[in-house]
């Protein structure tokens, strides 16, 4: 595919190595001509919106997506129909339910989303959170049975539990049936819960395996919500609860567990920021507060700044912060855990930048100086384990290869992987689970998590680099930046990032558009923040375009830009409208950099 698109401004490889190419090949152009004429889109918009493969035809659906169009019925997905019943059946009869969530962002909104559900309806619940170093991942035999003393017979666990056998079978014998709503990959044999509803099982048709587990525990609802209407339970009690309203929490999760904004995943993120701007949910006002997160919701917000912030407390504090946050009414309260939370993240990455430090000098030193290998694995002991995954993401993102990172406590070790596009980890890590080499794992295309015994660690390497070789090295062949169009520093104004807006909300599988500034020179470069490298840039005309490379001070990137002051550079990047301090500016977030050709060494 990457074959028949023109390479942009002529860069054949970048400062990271990459080549440049236009994100429209010839039929995509011709949709771009097509959109822009029909419909009188902006010619950005109009590159934009062929680039995601929108026709004429669809170009309205795309541009206004709504849950009600796109999402089908529930009871597509299976086992829906014996989870809802159970569900139901326990609402009526004022049994007590126990929740059992994951400790990240997606199932702190599970929890919170089925949680405020249940409240809505006068249900008796308890929600559970593991300790991610004391419980790790998942249902725990301790756990259940503490569930169980507490009076709960049914137990619902949310983005979670797919693995999960022995946890189960422990629950059926302290008398509470199981439904479980996940995401993750799952093998041929589940475990024996009265429901589980997983559109990744090898034997669901539903083709919603995109959907995070958030996604999963709406449409739960949904079909819960029919169920209860069709057995009268809302007739004496007055309103219904309003599903719709908790989008907001379905937004988050979906943006935060990086899964495609495609389809029904988009409809969920589009409808929620609209929820999040009336500011609604306590919890989270409090959160953008903190953050600093000006001007309406966005999807950077809720990746970058509200999303970490909620893990903080699963990573080095109190799990349970995160769905409480969520599920709190009153204001005050809110404003103390977001305070709290904000706290733990600044902490939190204190400790990832010295984990990941070691670790980029131990990958260094595994990969040599040309870099060989398909896969990066570091441990080291005493790395905690909550921030094993964030330090992945950034070996991943320096090597451009999937990447593990694993937190030792003397002979067992708790990791977490990333991965790069085309390259599928979860079922790398699955594999190596029922090759006998981990004591458990799981996970997803993109990521995913393991315990392994330090005596295993040179075996999984060595497996990693076998299985994977073939998929990373054609995924890295494949490796380029696609631009979807050339702007200058005029260019960049307000309105024009305005229409192109029109096309998202942007993320995982709906990418950010990345526009080409040709040959700006760095009038001002400086490093700034915690790593962040800032540039201002002119154009031929004199106009200046404000940019920032975010975490690059390290990186070949950074490194290119400080020592390019006063020089001309091609460069890459997103925009957005930047709002700090209640003013208005176009903003570029740089992400690659190359030298015009003309001043290329021949």
């Amino acid at each position: 595919m990457a074959a028949a698109r023109r390479l942009f401004l002529n860069v054949e490889k970048s400062v990271l190595g990459r080549p440049w190419r236009d994100r429209l090949d010839l039929e995509a152009q011709g949709r771009a001509e097509a959109l822009a004429q029909l419909w009188g889109h902006s010619d950005i918009l109009a590159r934009v919106l062929a680039g995601r493969g929108v026709t004429p035809e669809g170009a309205e659906a795309f541009l206004a997506p709504t849950v009600r169009a796109l999402m089908p019925d529930p009871n597509t997905l299976r086992d829906m129909e014996a989870a809802t019943e159970r569900l139901a059946h326990a609402i009526i009869s004022r049994q007590t339910i126990a929740i059992f969530g994951d400790y990240d962002v997606d199932g702190a909104c599970s929890s919170a989303l089925l949680a405020g559900y249940l409240a809505a309806c006068g249900a008796q619940f308890i929600i559970h959170i593991p300790d991610r170093i004391f419980e790790g991942y998942g249902p725990n035999v301790e756990a259940i049975k503490a569930l169980a003393g507490q009076g709960a017979s049914l137990l619902v666990t949310v983005d979670c539990g797919t693995v999960s056998f022995e946890p189960i079978d422990v629950a059926a014998k302290s008398g509470m049936d199981t439904v479980v709503l996940d995401h993750h990959q799952a093998p041929e044999e589940l475990p024996r819960a009265l429901a589980l509803v997983n559109p990744n099982r090898q034997d669901d048709l539903s083709g919603l395996g995109h959907l995070c587990a958030a996604g999963v525990v709406f449409m739960t609802l949904v079909a819960l919500n029919r169920k209860l209407r069709e057995r009268g339970f809302f007739a004496n009690r007055g309103n219904i609860p309003d599903l719709m309203a908790s989008l907001d929490l379905v937004a988050l999760a979906t943006v935060a567990d990086v899964v495609p904004l495609k389809g029904l995943n988009r409809a969920f993120v589009a409808r929620g920021l609209e929820v999040m701007r009336a500011r609604g949910r306590p919890g989270l006002k409090a959160l953008f507060d903190c953050a600093g997160a000006h001007g309406p919701p966005s999807t950077f917000h809720l990746g970058f700044l509200i999303g970490p912030r909620i893990n903080a407390g699963g990573r080095i504090g109190d799990a349970a912060m995160g769905a409480k946050l969520l599920l709190l009414q009153d204001d005050v309260e809110a404003v103390k855990i977001a305070t709290e939370l904000d706290r733990l993240n600044r902490e939190r990455q204190a400790i990832e930048a010295g984990a990941a430090e070691e670790a980029q000098a131990e990958a260094l030193a595994s990969l040599g100086l040309s870099e060989q290998g398909a896969v990066v694995v570091t441990a080291r002991d005493g790395w905690h384990p909550g921030v094993v995954g964030l330090v992945a993401s950034r070996l991943k993102e320096r090597f451009n290869r999937p990447a593990f990172a694993i937190a030792f406590n003397n002979k067992t070790g708790a990791g977490s992987g990333r991965s790069i596009a085309g390259v599928d980890l979860g079922r790398a890590v699955r594999s190596a689970v029922e090759a006998g080499l981990l004591v458990k794992g799981g996970g997803h295309a993109m990521a995913a998590g393991i315990t392994i015994e330090k005596a295993r660690l040179g075996d999984f390497r060595a497996f990693l680099e076998k299985i994977l070789a073939e998929p990373v090295e054609r995924a890295r062949a494949d490796d380029a930046l696609f631009i979807d169009g050339a702007l200058t520093a005029a260019g960049a104004n307000a309105k024009m990032v305005q229409s192109f807006e029109l096309a998202g909300p942007f993320g995982q599988g709906n990418p950010e558009p990345v526009f080409a500034f040709p040959a700006h020179r760095l009038v001002d470069v400086a490093p700034v923040g915690a790593g962040h490298i800032r540039v201002r840039a002119r154009a031929g005309d004199g106009a200046i375009v404000s940019a920032i490379a975010f975490r690059a001070l390290d990186s070949p990137l950074g490194q290119t830009l400080l020592k390019a002051k006063g020089e001309a550079l091609h460069l890459a990047g997103n925009l957005s409208i930047d709002r700090w301090g209640g003013g208005e500016r176009v903003q570029l977030r740089i992400v690659d950099a190359a030298v015009p050709e003309r001043l290329r060494p021949v």
